[in-house]
């Protein structure tokens, strides 16, 4: 009687990228089309999101709504607030939670945990329990930008300060092959000039990108711009308040505070993956889109099905050839 040869566990570890991270649905599509069904998922911040998703089985959709995503529905999601971010989360986590069903994470198709940073000790959180609309706002609670969230007794914020690509929670889940997605890859050159590397062939963005302390308060639609300046008025010392620069080609805030996280993520990657290398690397060609430009899901989702099929011979050797 002839043995049946093991299949191995895959696993699928997604990364942080804030807009970047609807490359991920891009991925998961390609992996599907190439007979790769990941059995166990994990993702750190928009990662933990399309991830969740397509645990719970609501990412075909899912799909369907980020590729008509526009500012007005991302606007929509936002709840201005003075404290410890600038967005409170409250309805990004009802969306969760609505899109989801009130899933729990122990409940979800396939076994998920999402990756969060305890505030006080710098702790990196698991978290593969409980519900999962507040894990995914805590894993995804961009220091500055979205408030910390409060789980039991702790403040969490976002996985990535901590890890970026959640490759060993892939493996401590019972991953035996680990398919590891990392959104920054070419990040660091993206506000520099074109150098005629490979890494700057992105498509351009749309337009020049806003500067200056005040860029990322233009991004806002009218009237939650005003918002958000009055509501800086009050938190801030007047002579930090956004006002007009002088020199329109000095970063902004936001994009100082972007790739400040940018450059630290990076390092803890290479560390990271260095040290527990997964089976297959897909790197995104992501470097044209920025923070907060969700808005450009279709981009995106196309990079990352370009970039998995780029290696779609490493993915199929990851299976046992059926014979």
């Amino acid at each position: 009687m002839s043995g049946r040869r093991h299949e191995p566990t895959v696993g699928l570890a997604l990364g942080s990228g804030a807009a970047r991270g609807w490359a991920h649905i891009g991925v998961i599509r390609a992996l599907e089309e190439l007979g790769i069904r990941p059995q166990v998922v994990a993702g750190t911040s928009i990662g933990a999101i399309v991830g969740a998703f397509y645990a719970g089985g609501r990412l075909a959709p899912f799909h369907d709504w980020v590729q008509q995503l526009g500012r007005r529905e991302i606007m929509s999601l936002v709840d201005i607030t003075v404290g410890s971010g600038l967005v409170e989360g409250r309805k990004l986590e009802a969306f969760y939670a609505d899109w989801l069903q009130e899933a729990r994470i122990e409940d979800l198709d396939i076994p998920f945990a999402a990756l969060a940073t305890e505030v006080d000790n710098g702790t990196e959180v698991w978290l593969q329990e409980g519900p999962v609309a507040p894990a995914l706002r805590a894993s995804s609670a961009v220091p500055g930008l979205l408030a910390p969230v409060l789980m039991g007794d702790r403040w969490l914020v976002d996985g990535g300060l901590v890890n970026p690509v959640p490759v060993s929670v892939c493996r401590a889940l019972g991953a035996d092959r680990i398919i590891a997605v990392n959104l920054n890859g070419d990040l660091l050159s993206r506000h520099g000039r074109h150098t005629g590397d490979s890494l700057h062939t992105g498509t351009p963005s749309k337009g020049p990108r806003q500067r200056g302390p005040s860029g990322w308060i233009k991004y806002l639609p009218d009237g939650v711009a005003e918002k958000a300046t009055a509501l800086l008025k009050q938190w801030l010392p007047a002579r930090a308040v956004p006002q007009k620069d002088p020199d329109p080609e000095r970063p902004g805030m936001l994009d100082v505070a972007a790739s400040a996280i940018n450059v630290m993520q990076d390092r803890i990657t290479r560390s990271r993956m260095a040290g527990d290398p997964p089976d297959v690397i897909i790197s995104p060609r992501l470097g044209h889109l920025g923070l907060l430009e969700f808005d450009r899901g279709a981009e995106a989702i196309e990079q990352g099905y370009q970039a998995t099929m780029d290696f779609r011979a490493a993915l199929q050797g990851l299976l046992p050839t059926r014979g």
